[in-house]
Formats: structure tokens, C-alpha cells, sequence
């Protein structure tokens, strides 16, 4: 994870998910500007101990309802909480990530249009992202073993997404397996046109999961314009 990270002189570096500090206690001596979360009360007090008066600035909290700035940022989270971070750094500025995931959500997330995988936190992800899959990890690594395989991931920042593109990404995708159209109607919103596919009809009979992330983020903001548009007539 840390080779994968070539942290740069400089660089503020967040850890999310500490643990009992096996990453931590490398990071410490690689970067001057090293803030942490972890959200287990004893192993906060456990390492805020063992490394006071180095640069680690540790919070016993809940990093997804801070907003830390970071330029690259490292994490084992639990993964429980894998849809969650994904969103979360979405909404972020940064440079780069280096997380360990569940292999079936590494799969989910870098899983290309009309896949049996993707769904709308494959659009979050590869749209916010650049997202890729390095290597399997054993659960002979994990102490203890884990029942599911896991891998490391890369994600590069692409752009930042807002919580109401987030919103309407998973409102659109709830009716995936429907044509354009169909969705759309189904929840009430106007089809907007898109440059990205040559004609208007034949991209109203485009299944929903068939779109590539950036057509669908295209769709997103002209919904979302019309959608506040009609929220300020009222």
C-alpha cells in the first residue's frame, strides 16, 4: 500500500480505519502531515499513547461525517462500509487513493456498462475516478482470516461529484434493467438530449445500464438543472 501511495515530500496523507496501527505506525515516519480516524475508542487511546509526539493528528471519530483535506489517502476499512467511502471520496478534491477492499466490490466498482456488475456505484466511482484493480490480497494476509477475498485498489481523482449528482445517479440506476425512457418516466423526469449518442431515439431505447459513466453524468446535470429550475418556479 505505501509503495503503491509514493508519498511525495509535502503531501498531506489521511488513513481512515487505523486499527491497531500496523499502517500507521509506517506512515509516521514517512510524511510530517499525517491525520488518522478510528472509530474503536480503545484502539484510538492505544495509539494516540504509543505515538504521542509524533506528526499523527489521530481522531477518535467517524471520517465520513468529517471533511479532511488530503492529497492521498490510505485505508483497510471495514467492509461494511465500502459503498459508503466510495461515496464519500467522491465528494472529495484529491490526488490519489490506495484502499484494500472486498474483491466482489472491486469487481462491482471498475465493472464496465451492460456487466451483471454495474450498478450505480460503478458509475460513482468510475466517473469521480479513475479506478483500478492492482492484485489479490490472501486472507492468509488478514489476522483474522477473513471468509471473502479482498484486493488493492487505485483511484486517481477525475472530478468531484456532489451529493445531489450521488442522489440522482442511485435514483436513475434503481431501474436499471428499464430503457432510457422508460425510467425516466418511471420517476417522473423529463429525457434531456445527449451529444454523446447520435440519435435522440435510439438513445431513449438505450437500456439504462447500457450508458457509460460519463453519458450518465451527462443526463445527471441537465436533470438536475431542470429539476431546480422547477423547484424555483414553484
Amino acid at each position: 500500500m505505501i509503495g503503491l501511495a509514493a508519498i511525495r515530500p509535502g503531501e498531506k496523507v489521511l488513513e481512515i480505519g487505523t486499527g491497531k496501527g500496523a499502517l500507521t505506525r509506517e506512515l509516521v515516519g514517512l510524511t510530517r502531515e499525517l491525520e488518522a480516524y478510528e472509530v474503536d475508542k480503545e484502539s484510538y487511546e492505544a495509539l494516540s499513547s504509543e505515538l504521542a509526539g509524533t506528526s499523527l493528528v489521530l481522531h477518535n471519530d467517524d471520517a465520513f461525517r468529517s471533511s479532511p483535506e488530503f492529497d492521498v489517502l490510505l485505508s483497510s476499512l471495514p467492509y461494511s462500509e465500502s459503498s459508503a467511502f466510495v461515496e464519500w471520496l467522491s465528494r472529495r478534491r484529491y490526488d490519489r487513493a490506495v484502499v484494500l477492499l472486498q474483491r466482489d466490490f472491486a469487481t462491482k466498482i471498475t465493472a464496465p456498462p451492460s456487466s451483471p456488475a454495474y450498478r450505480a456505484v460503478s458509475v460513482i466511482s468510475q466517473a469521480s475516478a479513475k479506478v483500478e484493480i492492482v492484485f489479490g490480497v490472501s486472507r492468509s494476509s488478514f489476522d483474522p482470516p477473513p471468509r471473502v477475498n479482498s484486493c488493492l485498489v487505485t483511484m486517481k481523482w477525475r472530478r468531484t461529484l456532489s451529493g445531489e449528482q450521488n442522489a440522482m445517479i442511485k435514483r436513475i440506476f434503481s431501474q436499471k434493467r428499464r430503457t432510457v425512457r422508460a425510467a425516466l418516466k418511471s420517476l417522473g423526469l423529463t429525457a434531456p438530449p445527449s451529444a454523446s449518442i447520435s440519435s435522440q431515439h435510439e438513445y431513449l431505447q438505450c437500456r439504462v445500464n447500457s450508458l457509460r459513466p460519463e453519458s450518465v453524468i451527462a443526463m445527471v446535470e441537465v436533470l438536475s438543472r431542470a429539476e431546480r429550475a422547477r423547484d424555483a418556479q414553484r
